[in-house]
């Protein structure tokens, strides 16, 4: 019987064509889904930090980021922005993101406890204007393949002007 489950299935995938991307999850506000490309969707649980009080505690004093998880940051417009690691007490990937979710900047690796400041933007970006910061365990951005032009999904972005808009 599983062979004609499996030739059922390739069958409709082949007629069908490829199923959207979302398919593999659905927006909420405590969830991030970063297209890598057209047939795969990363999903990270976030904690959503959108004021100015929860944005400057963000992730300090947290001993550990679990895999897959982490902390998105959203303002209430584009803006430049810039992070530091102040009391920050284990090593972060930044991903820093437009008002449509794109990616558009990743600073890996950022040192604990380390005061430099971590631009979103690099020297030259002719728009530094950032809505989003997802920050997870340094490393991880490498480790799945996450790349500058990759597009996040979430209810909080204009979902009008989303590169990649919840269903």
């Amino acid at each position: 019987m599983l062979p004609n489950r499996l030739s059922a299935a390739l069958f409709a995938a082949l007629i069908l064509g490829p199923l959207p991307a979302l398919a593999q999850g659905s927006c909420a506000e405590d969830l991030a889904l970063i297209r890598l490309d057209d047939s795969q969707v990363l999903e990270f649980d976030i904690e959503v930090v959108d004021t100015p009080a929860s944005r400057a505690q963000g992730l300090m004093y947290r001993k550990d980021v679990p895999p897959e998880t982490g902390m998105l940051f959203i303002y209430e417009q584009p803006q430049p922005v810039s992070f530091w690691m102040r009391n920050t007490l284990v090593p972060l990937d930044m991903i820093f993101l437009d008002a449509e979710g794109v990616i558009r900047h990743i600073h890996p690796n950022a040192r604990p406890l380390d005061e430099t400041p971590v631009p979103g933007a690099m020297v030259g970006d002719p728009d530094p204007a950032r809505l989003m910061v997802l920050e997870i365990a340094g490393g991880e951005a490498a480790r799945l393949g996450l790349a500058k032009g990759q597009v996040l999904a979430h209810p909080a972005l204009d979902q009008d002007r989303a590169a990649f808009p919840c269903s």
